[in-house]
């Protein structure tokens, strides 16, 4: 499955396959360096999937009735 379509959970479950396969350390050179780059872009694509996450909470405020309402994201 290509980077951009997997879901946060795919990205973080692949992230931690990563780590066993390097912690292992049997893998050649090349290949660790290749894992190590994947990793590194799993771990900016999930951090800006939660930025987006954090981003959309902070919008539900507190409408007049006291009730959340989702103000328009800028």
């Amino acid at each position: 499955m290509a980077e951009k379509e997997m879901t946060f959970e795919q990205s973080l479950a692949r992230l931690e396959e990563i780590v066993r396969l390097l912690e292992k350390g049997d893998a050649p050179l090349a290949e660790s360096l290749g894992l190590f780059e994947e990793g590194a872009g799993l771990i900016a694509k999930c951090g800006g999937m939660l930025d987006q996450a954090e981003q959309k909470v902070v919008q539900l405020r507190k409408g007049p009735t006291g009730e959340p309402e989702e103000l328009p994201f800028s």
